[in-house]
């Protein structure tokens, strides 16, 4: 497992609101949950490939912005077709008033 990365500050994530992550040739998801928890997906829907830092948060759903299908973040589950494929997700720790996320 890698270590943990030094993502983007707390603040940078409005709450209810996704922002995205490029590192090491990949792109992630971090998200802020109406409760203030910070979680971490894959950056690319299941589906196209479509980065879902454009799509919209509500609650703990983001919808894709392309077709509307939708993923849980905190679990990845696909929530609503045109998605059938979960989304990975990674831990995310916030310390210091940044957010850190452990990608596999």
């Amino acid at each position: 497992m890698i270590g943990w990365i030094d993502a983007c500050g707390a603040e940078d994530v409005e709450l209810e609101d996704v922002i995205r992550f490029d590192h090491g040739g990949r792109t992630y998801a971090i998200y802020r949950s109406p409760e203030d928890e910070y979680y971490c997906t894959d950056g690319l829907c299941t589906h196209e490939q479509v980065h879902l830092a454009d799509g919209l948060v509500m609650d703990n759903v983001i919808e894709c912005p392309k077709h509307n299908g939708q993923f849980d973040y905190r679990t990845g589950e696909a929530k609503r077709a045109p998605v059938c494929v979960n989304l990975a997700t990674y831990p995310a720790k916030v310390e210091g008033g940044r957010v850190f996320i452990q990608p596999r």
